[in-house]
């Protein structure tokens, strides 16, 4: 039965990601009755599922900090002042009551909100999978997509696909620490974060193979080997792994927020420079949102930035007397 949450709060937020996660510290910052959800069971989003032993370069404050050390430090920050936490539950509806509150519905219970934050990264997802034979039948038995402990690579002879940033950094981060690491694009260059790339072509302990394939993965109970080609001159090779780790990119699906009313700029809510959306009182921030004017920037630091932005605007509009300027946090005004 799904159970009906009586309360009213200041602004529902939707997504604990990184951009959820900060954005529920502004609210809590203004001191809005805040309540968080999560479809997934833990808060972290994209950086816990995908990739919590990797390196983030590129956050304020950091020279470089492990993802589920971000993740822990984010959570401790956007639980400090108390908000409602409703994990494993996947939001279903948004829609407007007769009285002029958001109603935010999921499987498990229906909630009612003055204004509401969209913070779902991309959606729903799911990797691109190479369709070759044997790949599905020892995906987890040394194919890999997803990566939750990167021990399970520790010492061993690992094959990285890809040309994306997940792909080049999963590469410098077993670099030395797997006994073997192939980098193998079927590009003839990577598309990853220049320095990134500059990294690893600087770097000897990674082996590039670029433009080469996987033609055929070999091996009974666990992955033992792998046929690859080039796709320029036809060249062969078979090379004896213990991993393969497929970074191919995602497929994104927007799920039921597409049913909502709002407006889409293909798989993203298109807002203003409040990060308003065109539905009154709903927001949207991180790589959910479009912004109307300028790129989208699809960063956690622009996450973070488009998160205050929306939380502040969201504290003026349910109050029109509150300031959207929400004063230094060192002054704790609301």
């Amino acid at each position: 039965m799904t159970a009906v949450d009586n309360d009213v709060y200041d602004i529902i937020v939707i997504g604990a990601g990184p951009a959820g996660l900060f954005g529920t510290f502004y609210a809590g910052l203004r001191q809005m009755k805040t309540l968080l959800i999560e479809a997934l069971p833990e808060p972290g989003g994209q950086l816990a599922v995908l990739y919590p032993d990797k390196y983030i370069f590129d956050v304020a404050g950091y020279p470089r900090i492990l993802a589920r050390e971000l993740v822990q430090a984010l959570w401790e920050q956007a639980t400090q002042y108390g908000p409602m936490l409703r994990f494993g539950e996947r939001v279903t509806r948004l829609e407007r009551g007769e009285d002029n509150l958001l109603r935010v519905g999921t499987e498990q219970g229906n909630y009612r909100a003055r204004s509401v934050l969209i913070a779902a990264g991309i959606g729903a997802f799911a990797p691109n999978r190479l369709n070759h034979p044997g790949l599905e039948r020892l995906e987890e038995r040394g194919v890999y997509y997803f990566v939750r402990d990167k021990s399970i690579f520790q010492g061993k002879r690992v094959l990285v696909v890809g040309g994306g940033d997940s792909a080049v950094d999963w590469a410098l981060a077993l670099a030395g620490y797997a006994s073997r690491v192939i980098l193998m694009h079927r590009r003839d260059s990577f598309r990853a974060h220049e320095h990134s790339v500059a990294q690893v072509m600087a770097n000897p302990a990674i082996e590039k193979w670029i433009p080469w394939e996987i033609k055929e993965v070999h091996g009974d109970t666990r992955l033992e080997a792998v046929t690859v080609f080039n796709n320029q001159n036809g060249a062969e090779a078979t090379l004896e792994l213990d991993a393969v780790l497929l970074n191919l990119g995602f497929k994104a699906d927007l799920g039921g927020i597409a049913g909502w009313g709002l407006q889409l700029n293909k798989r993203a809510i298109v807002v203003d420079g409040c990060m308003a959306t065109n539905l009154p009182g709903v927001y949207a921030a991180g790589d959910i949102a479009a912004p109307q004017h300028g790129p989208a920037l699809n960063l956690i630091v622009t996450g973070f930035a488009q998160a205050a932005l929306a939380v502040n605007c969201a504290k003026n509009y349910i109050n029109p007397a509150a300031r959207i300027f929400p004063g230094h946090s060192s002054e704790r005004q609301a």
